[in-house]
Protein backbone atom coordinates (compact mmCIF):
# COMPACT_ATOMS: atom_id res chain seq x y z
CA UNK A 1 0.00 0.00 0.00
CA UNK A 2 1.00 3.66 -0.57
CA UNK A 3 2.89 5.37 2.13
CA UNK A 4 1.84 8.65 0.81
CA UNK A 5 -1.42 8.12 -0.24
CA UNK A 6 -4.61 10.93 0.66
CA UNK A 7 -6.34 8.57 2.49
CA UNK A 8 -3.16 8.27 5.02
CA UNK A 9 -2.46 11.31 5.21
CA UNK A 10 -5.38 12.94 5.62
CA UNK A 11 -5.68 10.26 8.92
CA UNK A 12 -2.23 11.02 10.54
CA UNK A 13 -3.31 14.98 9.86
CA UNK A 14 -6.85 14.22 11.75
CA UNK A 15 -5.02 12.15 14.46
CA UNK A 16 -2.23 14.88 15.46
CA UNK A 17 -5.06 16.80 16.82
CA UNK A 18 -5.73 16.87 20.10
CA UNK A 19 -9.52 17.02 19.90
CA UNK A 20 -10.29 15.07 23.24
CA UNK A 21 -13.96 15.62 23.41
CA UNK A 22 -15.16 18.29 23.74
CA UNK A 23 -12.08 19.57 22.28
CA UNK A 24 -11.50 20.39 18.48
CA UNK A 25 -8.06 21.55 17.65
CA UNK A 26 -8.62 22.56 13.93
CA UNK A 27 -10.06 18.88 13.14
CA UNK A 28 -13.07 20.27 11.74
CA UNK A 29 -11.06 23.08 9.77
CA UNK A 30 -8.75 20.00 8.10
CA UNK A 31 -11.52 18.11 6.65
CA UNK A 32 -13.40 21.82 5.85
CA UNK A 33 -10.72 22.45 3.72
CA UNK A 34 -10.71 19.34 1.98
CA UNK A 35 -14.46 19.54 1.08
CA UNK A 36 -14.33 23.11 -0.01
CA UNK A 37 -10.98 22.37 -2.65
CA UNK A 38 -13.04 19.87 -3.71
CA UNK A 39 -16.19 21.69 -5.04
CA UNK A 40 -18.85 20.84 -2.03
CA UNK A 41 -20.89 23.59 -0.13
CA UNK A 42 -20.00 23.75 3.71
CA UNK A 43 -21.67 24.80 6.17
CA UNK A 44 -20.63 25.15 9.97
CA UNK A 45 -23.57 24.06 12.18
CA UNK A 46 -21.76 24.80 15.86
CA UNK A 47 -23.38 24.82 18.86
CA UNK A 48 -22.87 24.55 22.71
CA UNK A 49 -19.34 25.12 21.76
CA UNK A 50 -19.56 22.55 19.69
CA UNK A 51 -17.81 22.74 15.93
CA UNK A 52 -19.91 20.79 13.90
CA UNK A 53 -19.74 20.47 9.76
CA UNK A 54 -22.20 19.55 7.15
CA UNK A 55 -20.98 20.06 3.52
CA UNK A 56 -23.39 18.44 0.42
CA UNK A 57 -21.89 18.28 -3.30
CA UNK A 58 -24.68 18.45 -6.20
CA UNK A 59 -28.05 18.95 -5.44
CA UNK A 60 -30.07 19.93 -2.68
CA UNK A 61 -32.63 17.56 -1.31
CA UNK A 62 -32.08 15.25 -4.60
CA UNK A 63 -34.36 12.33 -4.42
CA UNK A 64 -31.15 9.98 -4.29
CA UNK A 65 -28.93 11.74 -1.56
CA UNK A 66 -26.19 9.51 0.29
CA UNK A 67 -24.66 10.83 3.82
CA UNK A 68 -21.83 9.93 5.34
CA UNK A 69 -21.61 10.76 9.08
CA UNK A 70 -18.74 10.87 11.57
CA UNK A 71 -16.81 12.13 14.36
CA UNK A 72 -13.75 13.81 15.11
CA UNK A 73 -13.52 13.90 18.38
CA UNK A 74 -11.67 11.10 20.47
CA UNK A 75 -11.81 9.85 24.36
CA UNK A 76 -8.51 11.16 26.86
CA UNK A 77 -5.51 9.11 26.46
CA UNK A 78 -5.18 7.99 30.23
CA UNK A 79 -1.61 7.77 30.91
CA UNK A 80 0.65 8.95 28.16
CA UNK A 81 4.03 6.97 29.78
CA UNK A 82 1.72 3.82 29.01
CA UNK A 83 1.81 4.53 25.10
CA UNK A 84 4.92 3.39 23.21
CA UNK A 85 4.24 6.50 20.61
CA UNK A 86 2.83 10.23 20.89
CA UNK A 87 -0.88 9.08 21.03
CA UNK A 88 -0.99 12.25 18.63
CA UNK A 89 1.79 11.79 16.70
CA UNK A 90 -0.07 9.41 13.91
CA UNK A 91 2.97 6.86 14.04
CA UNK A 92 3.36 3.85 11.31
CA UNK A 93 5.02 1.12 12.61
CA UNK A 94 5.14 -2.40 10.86
CA UNK A 95 2.19 -1.27 8.46
CA UNK A 96 0.12 -0.23 11.54
CA UNK A 97 -0.91 3.44 12.32
CA UNK A 98 -1.00 4.50 15.74
CA UNK A 99 -2.71 6.95 17.86
CA UNK A 100 -6.37 8.15 19.68
CA UNK A 101 -9.02 7.93 17.08
CA UNK A 102 -6.68 5.97 15.01
CA UNK A 103 -9.74 3.09 15.16
CA UNK A 104 -12.61 5.54 16.77
CA UNK A 105 -12.51 6.92 14.22
CA UNK A 106 -10.62 9.62 12.29
CA UNK A 107 -9.74 6.70 10.01
CA UNK A 108 -13.21 6.44 8.78
CA UNK A 109 -13.63 10.59 8.11
CA UNK A 110 -10.08 10.24 6.42
CA UNK A 111 -11.75 7.03 4.30
CA UNK A 112 -14.91 8.83 3.41
CA UNK A 113 -13.83 12.07 2.90
CA UNK A 114 -11.33 11.02 0.08
CA UNK A 115 -14.16 8.04 -1.46
CA UNK A 116 -16.22 11.39 -1.57
CA UNK A 117 -13.64 13.58 -3.66
CA UNK A 118 -12.96 10.96 -5.92
CA UNK A 119 -15.91 10.00 -6.96
CA UNK A 120 -16.95 14.21 -7.06
CA UNK A 121 -13.78 14.42 -9.31
CA UNK A 122 -14.82 11.47 -11.86
CA UNK A 123 -18.23 12.86 -12.25
CA UNK A 124 -19.77 9.25 -11.32
CA UNK A 125 -22.40 10.60 -9.40
CA UNK A 126 -26.02 11.09 -10.38
CA UNK A 127 -27.52 12.49 -7.14
CA UNK A 128 -25.81 14.07 -4.31
CA UNK A 129 -23.53 13.78 -1.39
CA UNK A 130 -23.70 14.83 2.35
CA UNK A 131 -21.23 14.43 5.07
CA UNK A 132 -21.87 15.16 8.34
CA UNK A 133 -18.84 15.57 10.37
CA UNK A 134 -19.27 16.44 14.41
CA UNK A 135 -17.20 17.04 17.57
CA UNK A 136 -19.73 16.14 20.11
CA UNK A 137 -19.81 11.83 19.66
CA UNK A 138 -17.67 10.66 22.88
CA UNK A 139 -19.31 13.14 25.32
CA UNK A 140 -22.79 14.34 25.66
CA UNK A 141 -23.96 14.00 22.04
CA UNK A 142 -26.51 16.73 22.78
CA UNK A 143 -24.95 19.45 20.37
CA UNK A 144 -23.47 17.38 17.46
CA UNK A 145 -25.19 15.40 15.11
CA UNK A 146 -28.64 16.25 16.77
CA UNK A 147 -27.69 19.69 16.09
CA UNK A 148 -26.50 18.76 12.74
CA UNK A 149 -30.08 17.09 12.19
CA UNK A 150 -31.76 20.08 13.68
CA UNK A 151 -30.30 22.58 11.32
CA UNK A 152 -30.90 20.34 8.10
CA UNK A 153 -34.51 20.02 9.30
CA UNK A 154 -34.70 24.00 9.57
CA UNK A 155 -32.91 24.53 6.17
CA UNK A 156 -34.86 22.13 4.43
CA UNK A 157 -31.71 19.52 3.27
CA UNK A 158 -32.11 15.72 3.10
CA UNK A 159 -30.45 12.33 2.98
CA UNK A 160 -31.87 9.73 1.55
CA UNK A 161 -29.69 7.16 2.95
CA UNK A 162 -26.21 7.38 5.51
CA UNK A 163 -23.62 5.27 6.44
CA UNK A 164 -21.48 5.78 9.94
CA UNK A 165 -18.35 5.03 9.76
CA UNK A 166 -17.67 3.94 13.43
CA UNK A 167 -15.31 0.98 13.96
CA UNK A 168 -17.67 -2.23 13.51
CA UNK A 169 -15.31 -5.09 12.84
CA UNK A 170 -15.06 -7.83 15.54
CA UNK A 171 -12.13 -10.11 14.06
CA UNK A 172 -11.22 -9.34 10.35
CA UNK A 173 -11.88 -6.57 8.22
CA UNK A 174 -15.15 -6.39 6.57
CA UNK A 175 -16.65 -9.00 9.01
CA UNK A 176 -19.66 -6.92 10.51
CA UNK A 177 -21.81 -4.29 9.18
CA UNK A 178 -23.69 -2.95 11.80
CA UNK A 179 -27.87 -2.67 11.21
CA UNK A 180 -29.12 -1.34 14.32
CA UNK A 181 -28.26 -0.62 17.98
CA UNK A 182 -29.72 -1.71 21.43
CA UNK A 183 -31.42 1.28 23.72
CA UNK A 184 -29.40 2.17 26.54
CA UNK A 185 -30.98 3.48 30.19
CA UNK A 186 -28.46 3.82 33.24
CA UNK A 187 -30.70 4.48 36.45
CA UNK A 188 -29.49 5.75 39.68
CA UNK A 189 -32.14 3.59 43.01
CA UNK A 190 -31.89 5.81 46.21
CA UNK A 191 -33.15 3.62 49.22
CA UNK A 192 -33.63 5.78 52.14
CA UNK A 193 -33.58 4.61 55.63
CA UNK A 194 -32.53 6.05 59.36
CA UNK A 195 -28.87 6.33 60.40
CA UNK A 196 -28.03 4.49 63.54
CA UNK A 197 -26.06 2.52 66.25
CA UNK A 198 -24.71 -1.08 64.93
CA UNK A 199 -25.23 -1.86 68.66
CA UNK A 200 -28.81 -1.01 68.32
CA UNK A 201 -30.49 -2.08 65.14
CA UNK A 202 -34.30 -1.68 66.18
CA UNK A 203 -33.23 2.32 66.72
CA UNK A 204 -32.38 2.56 63.41
CA UNK A 205 -33.85 1.41 59.57
CA UNK A 206 -30.83 -0.07 57.51
CA UNK A 207 -31.39 0.10 53.81
CA UNK A 208 -29.04 -2.00 53.10
CA UNK A 209 -31.01 -5.53 53.83
CA UNK A 210 -33.99 -3.91 51.24
CA UNK A 211 -31.49 -3.26 48.98
CA UNK A 212 -29.90 -6.68 48.67
CA UNK A 213 -33.40 -8.08 48.25
CA UNK A 214 -34.50 -5.40 45.31
CA UNK A 215 -31.12 -5.85 43.35
CA UNK A 216 -31.49 -10.02 43.85
CA UNK A 217 -35.38 -9.32 42.39
CA UNK A 218 -34.24 -7.09 38.70
CA UNK A 219 -30.93 -9.11 38.39
CA UNK A 220 -33.15 -12.39 38.45
CA UNK A 221 -35.61 -10.76 36.38
CA UNK A 222 -34.81 -12.48 32.86
CA UNK A 223 -36.43 -8.84 30.76
CA UNK A 224 -36.65 -11.16 27.65
CA UNK A 225 -34.88 -14.04 25.62
CA UNK A 226 -33.81 -11.39 22.28
CA UNK A 227 -35.96 -10.90 19.47
CA UNK A 228 -34.83 -11.31 15.38
CA UNK A 229 -32.06 -9.27 15.37
CA UNK A 230 -31.17 -8.92 18.75
CA UNK A 231 -29.19 -10.73 21.55
CA UNK A 232 -31.08 -10.46 25.47
CA UNK A 233 -31.53 -7.79 27.37
CA UNK A 234 -29.13 -6.88 29.81
CA UNK A 235 -29.28 -5.56 33.60
CA UNK A 236 -25.78 -4.61 34.75
CA UNK A 237 -25.38 -3.58 38.32
CA UNK A 238 -22.19 -1.03 37.91
CA UNK A 239 -22.18 0.26 41.94
CA UNK A 240 -23.75 -0.26 45.31
CA UNK A 241 -22.61 3.05 47.63
CA UNK A 242 -23.45 4.11 51.20
CA UNK A 243 -20.77 6.32 51.45
CA UNK A 244 -20.52 4.81 54.55
CA UNK A 245 -16.68 4.59 56.17
CA UNK A 246 -17.59 3.97 59.91
CA UNK A 247 -18.15 -0.27 60.86
CA UNK A 248 -20.33 0.57 63.56
CA UNK A 249 -23.06 3.22 61.89
CA UNK A 250 -26.13 1.93 60.28
CA UNK A 251 -26.00 4.11 57.06
CA UNK A 252 -28.99 6.32 55.98
CA UNK A 253 -29.30 5.76 52.93
CA UNK A 254 -27.82 3.43 49.82
CA UNK A 255 -27.64 4.19 45.86
CA UNK A 256 -27.65 1.37 43.54
CA UNK A 257 -26.45 2.06 39.49
CA UNK A 258 -27.07 0.22 37.09
CA UNK A 259 -27.37 0.04 33.11
CA UNK A 260 -29.78 -1.86 30.74
CA UNK A 261 -28.98 -2.37 27.14
CA UNK A 262 -32.39 -3.55 25.78
CA UNK A 263 -33.55 -4.41 22.85
CA UNK A 264 -36.99 -3.66 20.54
CA UNK A 265 -38.91 -5.75 22.61
CA UNK A 266 -39.08 -3.03 25.11
CA UNK A 267 -38.70 1.06 25.27
CA UNK A 268 -37.15 3.16 27.94
CA UNK A 269 -40.44 3.90 29.47
CA UNK A 270 -41.54 0.27 29.53
CA UNK A 271 -38.49 -0.23 31.46
CA UNK A 272 -38.85 2.59 33.93
CA UNK A 273 -42.43 2.08 34.46
CA UNK A 274 -40.95 -1.88 35.71
CA UNK A 275 -38.05 -0.24 37.80
CA UNK A 276 -40.84 1.59 39.41
CA UNK A 277 -42.94 -1.08 39.92
CA UNK A 278 -40.80 -3.16 41.70
CA UNK A 279 -39.50 -0.08 43.82
CA UNK A 280 -42.87 0.19 44.92
CA UNK A 281 -43.39 -3.38 45.69
CA UNK A 282 -40.21 -3.24 48.05
CA UNK A 283 -42.12 -0.05 49.56
CA UNK A 284 -44.97 -1.92 50.35
CA UNK A 285 -42.54 -4.57 51.98
CA UNK A 286 -40.96 -2.37 54.41
CA UNK A 287 -40.41 0.97 55.86
CA UNK A 288 -37.81 2.45 53.43
CA UNK A 289 -38.36 5.24 51.07
CA UNK A 290 -37.58 4.14 47.25
CA UNK A 291 -36.68 6.77 44.67
CA UNK A 292 -35.21 6.37 40.83
CA UNK A 293 -33.64 8.56 38.81
CA UNK A 294 -33.11 7.49 35.36
CA UNK A 295 -30.89 8.73 31.96
CA UNK A 296 -31.77 7.64 28.43
CA UNK A 297 -29.02 7.61 26.25
CA UNK A 298 -31.10 5.82 23.41
CA UNK A 299 -34.14 3.80 22.30
CA UNK A 300 -33.21 0.84 20.47
CA UNK A 301 -33.28 0.71 16.33
CA UNK A 302 -33.37 -1.57 13.51
CA UNK A 303 -33.17 -0.52 9.74
CA UNK A 304 -34.01 -3.73 8.21
CA UNK A 305 -31.78 -5.74 6.03
CA UNK A 306 -32.49 -4.47 2.87
CA UNK A 307 -30.78 -2.29 -0.33
CA UNK A 308 -28.55 -0.33 1.97
CA UNK A 309 -26.83 -3.10 3.42
CA UNK A 310 -27.08 -5.28 0.86
CA UNK A 311 -24.76 -2.58 -1.02
CA UNK A 312 -22.41 -2.21 1.58
CA UNK A 313 -22.18 -6.17 1.77
CA UNK A 314 -21.77 -6.78 -2.02
CA UNK A 315 -18.96 -4.00 -1.55
CA UNK A 316 -17.00 -5.43 1.39
CA UNK A 317 -17.06 -8.76 -0.18
CA UNK A 318 -15.52 -7.26 -3.33
CA UNK A 319 -12.87 -5.78 -1.87
CA UNK A 320 -11.91 -8.44 1.45
CA UNK A 321 -13.76 -11.15 0.07
CA UNK A 322 -15.34 -11.47 3.82
CA UNK A 323 -19.29 -11.98 3.91
CA UNK A 324 -19.98 -9.93 6.52
CA UNK A 325 -22.88 -10.64 8.89
CA UNK A 326 -25.41 -8.11 9.95
CA UNK A 327 -25.13 -7.46 13.49
CA UNK A 328 -26.90 -4.86 16.13
CA UNK A 329 -24.27 -5.77 19.48
CA UNK A 330 -22.02 -3.24 20.91
CA UNK A 331 -22.64 0.61 22.61
CA UNK A 332 -25.06 3.61 21.66
CA UNK A 333 -23.73 5.57 18.02
CA UNK A 334 -24.80 9.05 16.77
CA UNK A 335 -26.39 6.23 14.28
CA UNK A 336 -29.38 6.40 16.71
CA UNK A 337 -30.10 10.32 16.04
CA UNK A 338 -29.85 9.58 12.43
CA UNK A 339 -32.27 6.75 11.79
CA UNK A 340 -34.75 8.83 12.89
CA UNK A 341 -34.14 10.94 9.49
CA UNK A 342 -33.51 8.33 6.77
CA UNK A 343 -32.24 4.38 6.71
CA UNK A 344 -28.92 4.07 8.36
CA UNK A 345 -25.66 1.71 8.25
CA UNK A 346 -22.57 1.41 10.15
CA UNK A 347 -19.38 0.32 8.61
CA UNK A 348 -15.61 0.81 9.84
CA UNK A 349 -12.97 -0.93 10.64
CA UNK A 350 -12.51 -3.15 13.67
CA UNK A 351 -13.17 -2.26 17.03
CA UNK A 352 -10.38 -4.06 18.82
CA UNK A 353 -8.23 -1.41 20.15
CA UNK A 354 -10.75 1.92 19.99
CA UNK A 355 -10.32 3.35 23.57
CA UNK A 356 -7.33 1.48 24.72
CA UNK A 357 -3.56 2.35 25.30
CA UNK A 358 -1.66 2.26 21.84
CA UNK A 359 -4.87 2.43 19.61
CA UNK A 360 -4.07 1.39 16.17
CA UNK A 361 -5.47 0.32 13.06
CA UNK A 362 -3.93 -1.93 9.78
CA UNK A 363 -2.41 1.01 7.31
CA UNK A 364 -3.40 -1.86 4.41
CA UNK A 365 -7.50 -2.11 6.08
CA UNK A 366 -7.65 2.03 6.02
CA UNK A 367 -6.68 1.76 2.45
CA UNK A 368 -9.23 -0.83 2.12
CA UNK A 369 -12.09 1.54 3.71
CA UNK A 370 -11.72 3.64 1.75
CA UNK A 371 -11.85 1.45 -1.39
CA UNK A 372 -15.47 -0.18 0.18
CA UNK A 373 -16.67 3.48 0.40
CA UNK A 374 -16.02 4.32 -2.97
CA UNK A 375 -17.41 1.59 -4.25
CA UNK A 376 -20.93 1.54 -2.15
CA UNK A 377 -21.21 5.39 -3.85
CA UNK A 378 -20.15 3.94 -7.28
CA UNK A 379 -22.58 1.38 -7.25
CA UNK A 380 -25.43 3.18 -5.45
CA UNK A 381 -25.41 6.35 -7.95
CA UNK A 382 -25.54 3.60 -10.96
CA UNK A 383 -28.47 1.80 -9.69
Amino acid sequence: MVANSDVLQLSKKLIKCRSVTPKNDGAIEIVESELLKAGFDCFRVDRGGICNLFARWGEKNHKRTFGFNGHTDVVPVGDVSSWSCDPFGGTIKNGFLYGRGAADMKTAVAAFVIAAKEVTEEQILDGALVLMLTGDEEADATDGTVAILDWMKANDESMSVCLVGEPTCSEAMGDTIKIGRRGSLSAVITVQGVQGHSAYPERALNPLPTVAKLVSRITDHELDQGTDYFDPSTLTITSIDTGNTATNVIPESCEVMLNIRFNDSHSSRTLINWLETEAQKIEHESRVKVSIKAKVSGESFITEPGALSNLTFSAIKSVTGAEAKLSTSGGTSDARFVREHCPVVEFGLLGTTLHQVDEHVNVKHVHQLKIIYKNILTNYFVQ
